[in-house]
Parts: structure tokens; sequence; C-alpha cells
């Protein structure tokens, strides 16, 4: 039988083995390469080394507040939803009557498109602060925290799965034992369940920092990088280089690698953090 998989499985391998290399990695190593150009359509690319790169940083102010602001939205999205998340599913690991259904209703706002919701909370948001004779658009700080809530909103109900699949997973006889020993709930939360659950608050954090940095479609409904681009995140700003400026493809290029060697960077760094939480529990 072993042989038999060994004998073909280059053969089940090489269909995504071919969709692997024709659709991520050449246009990968190709968007890399054009980020070194200048360039309006691949065929006329002229190379011009770094320079799009320093366009970025020191002639592009954008840039720099985008990445600011991703960075601080990211922080505050991270923790909130992630605290909450793990609050409810300790609340409904519980036993409490209608488990399933509010298991359901919170998770149901991860099931509709970006799009939708960002044009969901403009009308809600809009409703409360139009009683004030503002909008959204008025301050960056109204947009910022908006799109917190939203972000909020739309993942909490999916971490909370995920916490709750890994809190039913620790062993009852461990908390009882604890519990045997006079260990208080706050001890047996912290010593006993937190890391037990390690590989799901590695997965939620990945999930929750990868989205909150790539966000995009959130941020084009709901603010459209308004006032004066002082929201706009990484991604919706690198969408507004690229082709809404003519002659800075090239810089839209180089800041999407940019943009790519970051989120990268922070995901390994949490993955190896994470992982040896879980190694240590």
């Amino acid at each position: 039988m072993e042989k038999s998989i060994k004998k073909y499985f280059p053969v089940f391998l090489l269909p995504a083995l071919v969709a692997f290399v024709l659709v991520f990695l050449i246009p990968f190593l190709l968007g890399i390469y054009l980020s070194f150009t200048e360039f309006s359509t691949v065929d006329n690319a002229v190379w011009v080394g770094i320079k799009n790169y320093i366009t970025a940083f020191t002639r592009d102010k954008n840039f720099l507040n985008a990445l600011w602001f991703t960075v601080k939205f990211t922080l505050v999205s991270v923790i909130t939803i992630n605290v909450i998340s793990f609050s409810l599913a300790l609340l409904l690991t519980k036993g409490i009557k209608g488990t399933k259904i509010f298991r359901t209703v919170f998770f149901m706002p991860n099931l509709i498109g970006g799009i939708v919701l960002g044009y969901i909370w403009n009308l809600l948001i809009n409703a409360i602060l139009g009683a004030f004779g503002l909008d959204i658009t008025y301050d960056a700080k109204y947009g910022f925290w908006g799109l917190v809530f939203l972000m909020n909103w739309q993942l909490i109900g999916y971490m909370m799965v995920i916490y709750i699949a890994g809190i039913q997973n620790v062993p009852s006889e461990l908390t009882e034992a604890a519990q045997i020993d006079g260990a208080s709930k706050s001890s047996i939360l912290r010593n006993v369940i937190i890391p037990m659950v390690m590989p799901s608050i590695t997965i939620c954090l990945f999930l929750t920092i990868t989205n909150s940095f790539k966000l995009f479609d959130q941020n084009l409904a709901l603010t459209g990088g308004a006032p004066a681009k002082q929201t706009a995140m990484l991604a919706l700003d690198i969408y507004n280089t690229f082709y809404g400026r003519i002659g800075y493809q090239g810089v839209g290029q180089a800041k999407a690698v940019v943009f790519f060697i970051i989120v990268a960077v922070i995901a390994f760094i949490q993955l190896k953090i994470t992982g040896q939480k879980e190694e240590e529990a």
C-alpha cells in the first residue's frame, strides 16, 4: 500500500504544484520585479532600482500615515477581538440554556461580505452621529473606532467558535483535580485552561493579525479613507496609489512588497512565540 502511494504521489501532486506555480509563484516573483521598475503595462517596464521604495517612504506621506493607522487598528482589534471572543467562549461552555442558538447568532456576521458590512455600519454609525450634526468622515477618530467596531462584530463569533473547540478539549479531570486542590477559578483559568487552549490562541491570533492588516473591503465601504485619506489603511492606500495615480504603478507595487514583508514577519514572530508557549504547555 505504501509503495503504491509513493508511486502515484507525483501524479496527484502535479496538478496542485502546477496551479501553485502559475497562480501564485510566477505572479509573486513578477510583482517583486515590477516593484523595481516604472511601468504602465508589464511589457513596457523600465528598471529604476530602489527609486520606487524611496518614493514610497520619503515622498508619499499617505503611505506612512496608512502604515501607522493600520498598526494602531491592528493592535486594538487583535486585543479586543480575542479577549471578547475568549470570554464568550468561556461563558458558552458552561452549559447554559440556548448555547447553540447563541453560537449561531454570534457566528452569522462572519458570513456577510466585507463591502456589505462596510455599508451597513456606515449607515448605522452615520445615523448615530447625524443626531449631533456629524458623520463618520468628519474626524479620523470616528473612522478608526468605526472600523474597530466593524471588525469586532465580524470576527468575534468566528474566533469564539475556535476557542470553544479548544476549551471543550480540555480534560475535565484537570479542572476537577485543580478544584479539589483548592485552586480558585482565576487560577484554574490561568494555569489550566489557557495553557491547554494555546493551539486555539495561536490560530486566533494569526487570523486576527493577518485579517486586520489586510483589511480592504470594509475600509473602502465604511470611510473610503476620508477625511483626506487619514483613515486609509495599507491595502486601500496601495490600491489608491496603483490605480489612482498616473505613473505610480511601480510605487504601488513597491508598497505591496513592503506590505507583504511586514505581514509575513509579524505573522512569523507571532507563530514562533505562541508555538513556544504551546510546547511549554
